[in-house]
């Protein structure tokens, strides 16, 4: 297992080596689809037994995966 973030981890034994909160199976992807999808931080709180800090760090670790992402303009 090897953190790649606070609180986000990367492991080929779980689900594929995509990155997960750290102590859970929970992927960031799956917090962050539902974030965008409108739920709060309370109700993905409850439904994976998540900490705020958690979601946090998955919406820090996607900024930061995202701001490092280059495209080619036309």
């Amino acid at each position: 297992m090897k953190e790649i973030a606070p609180g986000i981890v990367v492991d080929k034994e779980i689900k594929f080596g995509k990155p997960v909160i750290k102590n859970t199976r929970v992927p960031v992807d799956v917090v962050l689809g539902k974030l965008a999808a409108g739920l709060s931080f309370e109700e993905i709180m409850e439904e994976y037994d998540l900490k705020k800090e958690d979601i946090l760090n998955a919406i820090a670790y996607a900024a930061r995966i995202v701001g490092e992402e280059q495209t080619e303009a036309e």
